[in-house]
């Protein structure tokens, strides 16, 4: 709530109860961990895919997408990690590629046109399935954020 407080420049309460007002619209889910209280988007809210289209536009991830991931070869799923997927804003864009066969120099190639394009760095870490499923062990849900998925 404090880097919210920072961000949007308001009082903790009143970031406070505006989770609270997404979270009783059903847009946000939240859980305890310890004395800390953590909120998610609920994908199963009916507008959570509009809100996510949003969201990728506005960062520019769409372009992320369009011309990365659909050039690169057998893609399964790809993952903001780091200070965006905890939701801060940042200018380093943290992406996680999960596949096999992956064309790291392509890969290179196209994110640096996407930088371009977006305006932002973009850094890359490319991992197998069995490699992915190692590294999820040493990660919070919160610092993992799914974007694509086959």
């Amino acid at each position: 709530m404090r880097s919210l407080e920072n961000e949007f420049g308001e009082s903790s309460n009143a970031i406070r109860l505006e989770l609270n007002k997404f979270e009783k619209a059903g847009l946000l889910r939240s859980f305890s961990k310890g004395n800390k209280k953590f909120y998610q988007a609920n994908t199963e809210h009916p507008l959570s895919q509009d809100i996510h289209n949003i969201m990728i536009k506005h960062i520019g991830f769409d372009s992320i997408i369009e011309t990365i991931i659909k050039k690169l070869g057998e893609v399964k799923m790809v993952f903001i990690v780091g200070n965006f997927a905890r939701g801060i804003d940042n200018h380093i864009i943290d992406l996680l590629f999960v596949g096999k066969d992956i064309n790291r120099e392509y890969l290179v190639r196209l994110i640096e046109k996407a930088e371009k394009n977006i305006k932002r760095k973009i850094r890359s870490l490319v991992l197998n399935e069995t490699e992915f499923e190692e590294y999820i062990k040493d990660h919070d849900e919160t610092e993992v954020l799914l974007l694509w998925k086959e």
